[in-house]
This record gives C-alpha cells, sequence and structure tokens, in this order.
C-alpha cells in the first residue's frame, strides 16, 4: 500500500497588505481627508458668494452704493460669507451692464505652520 502525500503549492506570490502598507494608506487617506475637510468650507464660501454677486448684479440697484448695500443685506442673511463685504466690491458697467467683481485670498491651516492659500477670483455673469 502506497501512502500518496498531497504536495502543498508553495505560495510565492501572496497578495495581501502588509501592515507597513497600510500605515501608508492611512497615512495618505487621512492627510486627504484632513485636506478636504479644511478646504470645503471656503470652497462653499465662493460659490454662495458667487451666488449672490450675480443675484446683487442684476436686482442689487443701478448705484455702486445700492449694489453694495444689496450685498451686504445678502450677507447678513447667508451666514457662509465671513470673508467679503460690499466694499471689497469691485462695480464696473460694461456695454450699458453692471458687472461686480471680487477677488480675496483664503489661508488655510492644515498642520502646525503649514498652511493652504487658495486665490479666489470672481465676477458676476
Amino acid at each position: 500500500m502506497t501512502v500518496h502525500r498531497r504536495v502543498l503549492p508553495r505560495r510565492l506570490n501572496q497578495r495581501g497588505l502588509t501592515l507597513v502598507g497600510l500605515v501608508v494608506w492611512a497615512v495618505l487617506l487621512s492627510a486627504g481627508l484632513l485636506l478636504a475637510l479644511r478646504v470645503i468650507p471656503a470652497v462653499n464660501e465662493y460659490f454662495t458668494a458667487k451666488k449672490a454677486i450675480d443675484k446683487v448684479a442684476r436686482t442689487g440697484g443701478s448705484t455702486v452704493s445700492e449694489i453694495r448695500t444689496a450685498f451686504d443685506r445678502y450677507k447678513d442673511v447667508e451666514y457662509s460669507i465671513t470673508t467679503l463685504s460690499g466694499k471689497d466690491l469691485v462695480i464696473t458697467k460694461e456695454n450699458e451692464r453692471i458687472v461686480v467683481s471680487f477677488a480675496y485670498d483664503k489661508e488655510i491651516e492644515l498642520v502646525g505652520p503649514v498652511s493652504l492659500l487658495i486665490k479666489f477670483r470672481g465676477r458676476s455673469d
């Protein structure tokens, strides 16, 4: 009677995630999440300000002071706009149409002395 031994294949090509690989991925994902959580409110403020500028340019008034006052009133209702005020708006007239533009820099602290600077620019449609 012969006994057949089953030979188990050697696993030279094992696939998987090592502990070091897991830590590297965790650090990268954490850094990306931190960046997103810090940047999203600033981008949200920009889009809210852009929407307010478009509305004010269409219906805010015909003089510079009326447009600035209308923006300040809109800003008082919309609490996410904290960086801009009516005095920061540049109001011009192009082809008999009122154009309101704005520009501001937002510095976002990330970790310790590391910050991210975003330069926001916009104008009414």
